[in-house]
């Protein structure tokens, strides 16, 4: 079987500087707040082009302490897409906020702008007061336009870049444009832990000294509580396995995006769109997304019958989540999200492919056409 993803093969030619790192966290025993934590930190700084960076305990609480710390209450409103993971809104929920569901543009999956105005104008109860935009599958949703319409209505602005980071806008990192840029370092992501981990880029000092205390109990001074906090800290074990893998990021990213240029060319002909970039974004494709005309789930079939592991993100749009009934939507509120549900399929893309199992990937894609 060829996996949606081999962690194994990634490891392997690293794993003397991991088994170092590692060690030598054990050898300090300073298991909570250890040195490594803010030497990652920093290395994010340099890497991201964001002034300041705060490790926390995985990417949903980074969205989650970034709302808290800009300042959003229980029962105040926030715009998210209806077509991601369940974690973009679930944070928000979490906190007591309300997701308010937009959906998505067709082609990059992404959050719509003119989704995004049709609901601010929409006569509700709710007071929005921010965004979470997500840049889904590795590429930037449309920032300035987002910026834009944050800055019309007086919106904070939490990019979820749980599965983007390393990818550019205009030349920028993504994740430091709006107020605060949320990272997921699941172990499957891009730039993965051995375990949950996060972060959260923002260019605002005092953002950053409310994240610090937020995540830490509430607490700046041992025993002193500020505020009502959260137990969110990054394991410093964690933080010495991201400080080695953040090296090899960009070169890991470059290996995916020449495996999907192969895919793109390979597949070309075929009854199936391969994934759209728009001119303002790279993609560093965490997902390598095919789309057909609702036949998605056969060609997974096909695909997983030929030994190759072919999966659908997601396939179920977060306005019919049964977790989010009580919010009132129902099946046709969002066609582009349930579209996309219905059409979209992954085959695997990670940088350690070796050309016969890509070779065989295209085949078999071909052969379900020709069949």
């Amino acid at each position: 079987m060829i996996p949606i993803l081999d962690l194994k093969r990634q490891i392997a030619p690293i794993r003397a500087e991991i088994d170092a790192a590692i060690k030598k966290v054990i050898d300090n025993a300073n298991f909570v707040f250890g040195q490594e934590i803010r030497e990652f930190e920093e290395e994010l700084v340099k890497y991201s082009g964001a002034k300041y960076a705060v490790g926390v305990s995985n990417g949903t609480d980074a969205i989650k302490l970034s709302l808290v710390a800009l300042g959003i209450k229980p029962g105040d409103g926030v715009l998210c897409p209806a077509f991601t993971y369940y974690a973009s809104a679930g944070a928000i929920a979490s906190m007591g906020a309300v997701p308010v569901f937009v959906d998505i543009e067709p082609d990059s999956y992404t959050i719509s702008l003119e989704g995004m105005e049709k609901a601010l104008k929409k006569k509700n109860k709710l007071k929005i007061k921010a965004i979470v935009p997500v840049h889904l599958y590795g590429q930037c949703a449309d920032i300035d336009g987002i910026l834009k319409i944050a800055k019309k209505h007086k919106l904070k602005v939490v990019e979820d870049t749980a599965q983007a980071f390393g990818a550019d806008y205009k030349g920028k990192k993504a994740g430091t444009f709006g107020d605060c840029g949320a990272l997921s370092l699941f172990p499957g992501k891009n730039l993965g832990a051995f375990g949950d981990a996060g972060a959260i880029l923002t260019n605002s000092q005092t953002i950053a000294e409310h994240l610090k205390i937020f995540r830490n109990q509430g607490n700046k001074e041992k025993y002193y509580h500020l505020v009502i906090g959260y137990n969110n800290r990054l394991d410093t074990l964690q933080a010495a396995i991201l400080k080695v893998k953040l090296k090899y990021l960009d070169g890991w990213n470059k290996r995916r995006q020449e495996n999907a240029e192969y895919f793109n060319q390979q597949l070309k002909g075929l009854p199936l769109n391969t994934p759209f970039v728009p001119e303002y974004t790279t993609h560093i494709y965490h997902q390598y997304i095919l789309r057909l005309n609702g036949a998605s789930l056969k060609l997974i079939e096909h695909l997983r019958a030929k030994g190759i592991d072919s999966r659908v993100y997601y396939p179920v749009p977060l306005h019919l989540q049964k977790c989010f009934k009580a919010l009132g939507y129902k099946k046709g509120d969002f066609p582009e999200s349930e579209r996309a549900c219905k059409e979209t399929l992954a085959i695997p893309v990670y940088p350690d492919l070796t050309r016969e199992e890509k070779d065989h990937i295209v085949s078999s894609i071909k052969g379900y056409f020709n069949a």
